[in-house]
């Protein structure tokens, strides 16, 4: 059976970060959010307000929050990969691949959250995998991805 490309690439890339603390508080807003739509489910029975509320519209705020929920955890998907053939970044939905020949750099600007990944012609994207709030594992990951651009870019040339 042959691997898929996705499958292939992931095997040489040389190193994979990923924030520690965003996924671990989008995971409790998830949670808080999830409750609190199950708890107003419930409570939509008690007391008659005027219309009638069935067992279908408590179904429904309650998936509402669970797809709220949802939304909020594809916060903890980011990730910067480095490898030879470039840089995979994944924010929210996608990832994004970028040739190392096409990136001029990583930086933080002054008062921002996260690294921005600058690209030609005053481009640039959001790095979210790197953030302020990780402190020196946020530091580690810029500086091994300056190590790497030092390593790989001049390969491309």
């Amino acid at each position: 059976m042959a691997k898929s490309e996705s499958t292939e690439q992931s095997s040489e890339w040389t190193y994979v970060y990923r924030p520690r603390l965003m996924p671990r508080v989008a995971a409790v807003v998830a949670v808080v959010v999830v409750v609190i739509h199950v708890v107003f489910a419930a409570l939509l029975t008690i007391e008659n307000t005027g219309p009638d509320v069935g067992l279908s519209d408590q179904i429904g705020i309650g998936l509402v929050g669970v797809v709220e929920g949802c939304a909020i955890m594809l916060l903890a998907r980011a990730r910067l990969r480095l490898g030879p053939q470039g840089i995979g970044v994944r924010n929210i939905l996608s990832e994004q691949f970028f040739r190392w020949d096409a990136v001029e750099g990583l930086v933080y600007p002054e008062g921002k959250f996260c690294a921005r990944l600058l690209l030609p012609s005053d481009e640039h994207i959001p790095v979210l995998a790197v953030q302020a709030r990780d402190g020196e594992r946020a530091v580690a990951a810029m500086e091994r991805f300056r190590d790497s651009e030092t390593e790989y870019a001049g390969e491309c040339q």
